[in-house]
């Protein structure tokens, strides 16, 4: 069966390696601080000036003054740290963030990505998407496989305006776990249930294949 959102931010969390400054986009991104294996430590940075996010607060312990860069209320680890954007952003732009997780309306098979923007609807901005695609060696995309026509967001070029090229390292959505490479995406893993054929037929971009490829664990 296909994964739902917090599935594939499990899966992405085991991506996590001990010490990682790592960066988590809004949407399904954000759910990956709920899943941080045992035994590592990392640091989550939210562009609007935090390094030290925790998991999400349970009802009733929210903090209103306490919010991501998608408004959504946070806790904070022991020993967070709270700066302005242009400190935030220095991080971003300097490399200093080993791990960034985004996600997008489509991906191609070449690694660009688009986020931002459908034309036709309002938009408040880019916000730091493209400050993070620029400058981040290191990006995984969180994302649903296909949209609500069941058509593929994983394409062989992007239809959308771009927010970076030849940027995304890996991609993981609701159905497999696939790496970027020169030849398209490589098929690493499935989700549990979820056939190669089934996969095939969701995605638009070049699909590279090689042996037998493993079911998720979660």
């Amino acid at each position: 069966m296909a994964l739902d959102k917090n599935g594939i931010a499990q899966r992405i969390a085991q991506e996590l390696k001990h010490g990682y400054y790592v960066n988590l986009g809004i949407g399904i991104p954000t759910l990956v601080a709920n899943y941080i294996p045992g035994g590592i430590d990392v640091e989550f940075q939210s562009e609007n000036g935090m390094l030290g996010m925790g998991p999400f607060p349970f009802e009733g312990e929210e903090d209103a003054d306490l919010i991501n860069a998608g408004k959504q209320t946070i806790t904070a680890l022991p020993g967070a740290a709270f700066f302005d954007s242009s400190t935030s952003f220095s991080m971003i732009r300097g490399q200093h963030v080993d791990l960034t997780v985004l996600g997008a309306m489509e991906v191609s098979d070449q690694g660009d990505i688009a986020n931002w923007k459908i034309p036709g609807y309002m938009v408040k901005g880019m916000g730091g998407a493209m400050d993070l695609v620029a400058s981040a060696k290191n990006i995984i995309v969180a994302m649903m496989h296909t949209n609500k026509k069941g058509e593929s967001k994983l394409l062989r070029q992007c239809s959308l305006p771009l927010t970076g090229t030849k940027c995304v390292t890996k991609v993981v959505s609701n159905l497999a776990v696939m790496e970027i490479t020169d030849k398209g995406f490589k098929l690493l893993e499935r989700a549990p249930g979820v056939t190669v054929e089934e996969i095939q037929a969701a995605t638009e971009g070049r699909l590279i294949l090689e042996g037998e490829i493993p079911e998720m664990k979660l």
